[in-house]
C-alpha cells in the first residue's frame, strides 16, 4: 500500500490533505474523516453494529498526532480522538470518498437527518 508524504491540515477550511508516495493527494473533510472514524464508537465492535454520526458539519481537526509509522490520531474539536487512521485506512477513504460520502448521505436521509450545512454534497 501507499504511504503517505505529507499531510496537511487546513482548518480555515476543514480538509485534510494527504499526498501518498504513489503520486495521489487527496483532500478530506474533517466532517468525512470524523463520520468515518475507526474507533469503535463509530464502528461498533461487529458488522451491524456501526452508529450514524449526526451534527458534525462544522467539525474541526484540532491535532494530528503521529502513531509508529503507520498511522495517524486524529484530535477532533469535539472531543474524538479514539481511531487511529492507518495509512491503509486513509488511503481506502481518499480513493473511495465519493462512494462512501454518497452512502453517509443516504443513511442520514433514511434516518430522517438533514444536514445543516450544504459543503460537501455534491
Amino acid at each position: 500500500m501507499p504511504i503517505p508524504t505529507e499531510l496537511k491540515l487546513q482548518q480555515g477550511s476543514r480538509v485534510l490533505q494527504v499526498s501518498f508516495d504513489d503520486g495521489n493527494t487527496f483532500r478530506m473533510t474533517c466532517e468525512y474523516l470524523r463520520v468515518h472514524s475507526p474507533s469503535a464508537e463509530v464502528r461498533g465492535h461487529g458488522p451491524g453494529q456501526e452508529v450514524l454520526q449526526v451534527n458534525k458539519e462544522d467539525v474541526n481537526i484540532s491535532r494530528v498526532e503521529p502513531v509508529g509509522q503507520y498511522a495517524v490520531r486524529l484530535h477532533f474539536d469535539d472531543g474524538h480522538n479514539s481511531g487511529l487512521y492507518s495509512w491503509d485506512y486513509l488511503y481506502e477513504l481518499g480513493s473511495r470518498q465519493d462512494e462512501y460520502w454518497q452512502r453517509y448521505l443516504e443513511r442520514l436521509q433514511a434516518a430522517g437527518y438533514r444536514r445543516q450545512s450544504g459543503e460537501g454534497d455534491s
